[in-house]
């Protein structure tokens, strides 16, 4: 069984962002990147996979500029076998928007034809959580997303997804799109050995004309602006001067 995992470059979670002086988005210049942590999920996932028979083969997909490699090269590191990167200069977190990007995954997913698909089930730069039903609705297959839990048997995976009322269990044949959620594993760190062995990898390089993908944006991004700043606390004497603040000042009551 082949496993196409989606891997994409973001700001690193650590990073605190802050927005540029043209108000258009986020300030890129000298910040620190890493692989979306909801991806690395979805690559541990794949490798467990392939550590456990289930899957032959791991490939990591990326769609972004040059320095997406660093990305695929992490996902190799970390087990994949060889990746795919499909090479732009758009912004992935503005300009090229969830719809493309499915499209271009549709593309990708036709040429290297896997038979399962794992993506993080958003991206913690633009939280837009659409590409993995996009890419399913497209490809016509089912789709499982939020999973903490994947069983793969025969042709047949059983998913488990946390819901408000508690874990929901899925059954759907291959081939299937799956988003991945936090408990579903916790991402490995690569050894040293491991990093220097996915130098020598294979990465195909794509671009977007090779796919013929239409990129023009949906939305419109108006301004980028940082939250208000919150209010400090107050202490109240007693529960009466509480619910009087509640009621009278925070018109809450």
């Amino acid at each position: 069984m082949r496993v196409l995992v989606a891997v994409k470059r973001v700001i690193d979670y650590a990073v605190k962002v802050r927005v540029n002086a043209a108000k258009t988005g986020v300030e890129m210049k000298n910040v620190k990147m890493s692989m979306n942590p909801f991806d690395e999920i979805g690559v541990e996932q794949a490798v467990r996979m392939k550590e456990a028979k289930t899957a032959t083969e791991v490939i990591a997909v990326s769609i972004g500029p040059k320095q997406a490699t660093d990305t695929i090269r992490t996902a190799l590191a970390m087990g994949a076998d060889k990746g795919v990167h499909v090479q732009t200069e758009e912004a992935t977190d503005l300009t090229l928007q969830p719809l493309a990007v499915a499209k271009t995954l549709k593309s990708v997913i036709e040429k290297v034809q896997p038979d399962l698909v794992i993506m993080g089930k958003q991206a913690i730069d633009d939280d837009s959580c659409n590409t993995p039903q996009m890419v399913s609705q497209l490809m016509g297959w089912p789709q499982a997303t939020f999973c903490s839990g994947i069983d793969i048997k025969d042709k047949t995976m059983q998913v488990t997804r946390e819901v408000d009322g508690g874990l929901q269990v899925l059954s759907m044949p291959l081939p299937a799109v799956v988003s991945t959620d936090l408990r579903l594993n916790e991402p490995r760190y690569a050894s040293l050995p491991n990093i220097m062995k996915a130098r020598k990898k294979p990465i195909e390089t794509l671009t977007l004309a090779d796919l013929g993908i239409d990129t023009t944006p949906r939305l419109k991004i108006l301004s980028v602006e940082d939250p208000p700043v919150r209010e400090a606390g107050i202490k109240v004497a007693d529960a009466t001067e509480l619910v009087d603040k509640l009621q009278n000042e925070a018109k809450c009551l």
